[in-house]
């Protein structure tokens, strides 16, 4: 793979972390200096901007700003300890929202709030990351921070709910799947996430992360 510097939109698989591509592509490139524009949880896929070479790594913050769209499937019926399917299940719940509920529900996540960050996240409060405390069994207060997004009902067939959402910079889409479980009195975490938009980069614009992690062999 002849590549210097740039940017390498890449559509990163399920089931694999952030921080492993960017070990493939410093393996599979021979350069080292290899930055990210926002991270991508384990469990979810899509859109992920690599930058390669110091020239475009310090250009991290000027994607991380820019508004992002994801695909969210969530289970409704459960909730868990992470706000989605990584974490424990904490309860559960027999009510079955009807379509309407959703359609009401849904208008309260459009335009600009408030969210307050999950435990289960990499912000940092007072110097520590809140997931090292969410692991020690520690919830501090947590101050809420100003979003904008737009939410869009695509489909839904319970128990799942498909929705698109477009947000501005530090949107959680676990948050907002929890928090509208909450909204339906039947609880809910995302079950699937697919970021399809970074900036001006589409699912269309990337590699396959995939191939990565495999040397080509004659």
């Amino acid at each position: 793979m002849e590549i210097h510097e740039g940017i390498l939109p890449v559509n990163k698989p399920p089931n694999k972390t952030s921080f492993s591509l960017i070990r493939a592509l410093r393996k599979k490139t021979q350069i080292q200096k290899i930055g990210h524009a926002g991270t991508l949880d384990p469990f979810a896929e899509g859109v992920m901007i690599l930058l390669i070479g110091r020239i475009f790594t310090k250009k991290a913050d000027t994607f991380i700003n820019q508004d992002k769209e994801y695909e969210a499937i969530l289970q409704l019926g459960a909730t868990t300890t992470t706000f989605d399917p990584e974490g424990e299940i904490t309860s559960k719940s027999d009510h079955i929202p009807i379509l309407s509920d959703i359609e009401k529900a849904l208008t309260a996540y459009q335009g600009t709030i408030q969210q307050i960050p999950p435990m289960f996240s990499a912000k940092k409060v007072a110097g520590k990351k809140l997931y090292e405390l969410a692991r020690q069994g520690i919830e501090i207060e947590r101050k809420p921070i100003t979003i904008t997004l737009t939410t869009t009902l695509l489909s839904y067939n319970y128990p799942h709910l498909h929705l698109h959402i477009t947000c501005t910079k530090g949107t959680y889409i676990r948050t907002l799947a929890h928090d509208l479980g909450q909204s339906l009195t039947c609880g809910a975490y995302l079950k699937k996430l697919t970021r399809t938009r970074c900036g001006p980069y589409t699912l269309d614009d990337c590699i396959d992360g995939n191939s990565l992690y495999y040397t080509q062999t004659n």
